[in-house]
């Protein structure tokens, strides 16, 4: 693809392209799309079979006339296999069961990559906060540079001081280069998951990080209803009762299905080869004896199948339950430290570098003071935004976490 992407990217959009163009969501569609196509192919009765067969040719040669007056004799037999147990009804509600699971795997991945996207887009997010810090760290750093190099030529300090100070603007710099490769680092994963590579490079995120109060909202409303309508618990469940209809028709093999056939004879009398009569009907039952095997085999694959189907519904569940409640935590402990760093560190940390910035120009206090504020600002800048992120990206989880079936999609 072109970049058609060379503008700003809110999150609500990077994630509607996501589930649009992701290859995943396609895989997954095409799933649904066969699930469904089954239950058709399940709840189909058995077709007839019609048969023809033609006996009691003499291989001397039958005689003169139209074939249907020579001395042969023609069956042209109809048959119809007779389901019984339920079967056909099984079937098509196992297959819509299936169904429903292909459903909700489809809207559980939906779920997951609206997480990675919002995940994505929450590391682009900081990559670009980086920068403008970086951006801001080196031009600071040179600013102090040059007022060492004045206050060297002024005789305030000596010549070491002044490269120590180029030393940590050079740092700086290194910083500025570092958090570009972040930078294209993270456009290049969020434009893999809007499937637009090529247009990753233009990608910048427009959405202001998420304030503390989102996270303020109740964290566990009825925690066994989410359950309940989760996508993954859902397709897990749908499984399990697609299972227990396989067990019950396996179980209904064991009812025996009958053929039922009418079938027309056609074999001219010998006293009468010009007489096209000589028509007779005939009726057939046909009924399987279970002598050596009565589907002991599949009933117990069943059986097994119908054990780890509500295995895997009992795990997805927990991780589920688990999922939400390491959400919650989280969200609740990402919220405290943003709340604690731009609120109390972050504006201390500044007040004191200006001030050791401005003394150091007024020559009231020495190099070290200086350079030590600024790398507490910078070590506290980083934290919070460090926790900025966390906050992000745990509301994220939360939200996919909680997102029931029939919500957001």
């Amino acid at each position: 693809m072109g970049s058609c992407f060379a503008q700003p990217l809110s999150l609500r959009q990077a994630q509607a392209l996501a589930l649009e163009r992701h290859p995943d969501v396609t895989i997954a569609r095409a799933a649904l799309a066969s699930a469904q196509a089954h239950i058709l192919s399940a709840g189909a009765p058995p077709n007839p079979t019609l048969g023809i067969a033609t006996s009691s040719i003499n291989l001397a040669g039958t005689g003169g006339g139209s074939l249907w007056r020579r001395p042969v004799d023609t069956v042209v037999a109809f048959n119809q296999l007779v389901e019984r147990g339920g079967k056909r009804a099984l079937r098509e509600e196992g297959a819509y069961s299936s169904a429903l699971a292909a459903e909700a795997d489809l809207m559980d991945l939906r779920r997951q990559l609206r997480l990675l996207t919002s995940q994505a887009y929450a590391d682009l997010h900081a990559a670009q906060d980086r920068i403008a810090a970086a951006s801001d760290a080196s031009r600071l750093m040179d600013d102090i540079l040059e007022v060492a190099k004045l206050r060297l030529a002024a005789g305030d300090i000596a010549g070491t001081d002044v490269e120590r100070v180029r030393v940590e603007a050079l740092r700086a710099r290194n910083d500025r280069v570092v958090a570009d490769a972040d930078l294209k680092r993270a456009r290049h994963v969020l434009g893999l998951l809007i499937a637009d590579p090529g247009g990753a490079d233009s990608l910048e995120a427009v959405d202001s990080w998420p304030a503390v109060e989102d996270a303020e909202k109740p964290l566990a409303q009825d925690l066994g209803k989410i359950l309940d309508r989760r996508a993954d618990v859902r397709a897990a469940a749908a499984r399990v009762d697609a299972a227990s209809i396989g067990v019950r028709l396996a179980e209904s093999l064991r009812t025996r299905d009958i053929t039922v056939g009418v079938q027309l004879e056609h074999y001219p009398q010998p006293s009468s080869f010009n007489n096209p009569g000589g028509n007779s009907i005939g009726f057939s039952v046909q009924v399987p004896l279970f002598t050596r095997y009565h589907f002991e085999g599949e009933i117990r694959s069943s059986l097994a199948v119908l054990d780890a189907t509500q295995a895997e519904y009992a795990r997805t569940r927990a991780q589920a339950e688990a999922a939400i409640r390491d959400a919650s935590v989280a969200l609740a402990s990402a919220a405290e430290r943003v709340r604690r760093n731009h609120g109390e560190l972050l504006v201390a940390a500044e007040k004191s570098a200006r001030a050791a910035e401005y003394a150091y120009r007024n020559g009231a206090v020495g190099l070290t003071d200086v350079l030590d504020a600024r790398r507490v600002l910078r070590a506290t800048r980083l934290d919070a935004l460090g926790a900025q992120v966390d906050l992000g990206k745990a509301l994220a989880s939360w939200q996919a976490a909680t997102e029931i079936t029939g919500e957001n999609q």
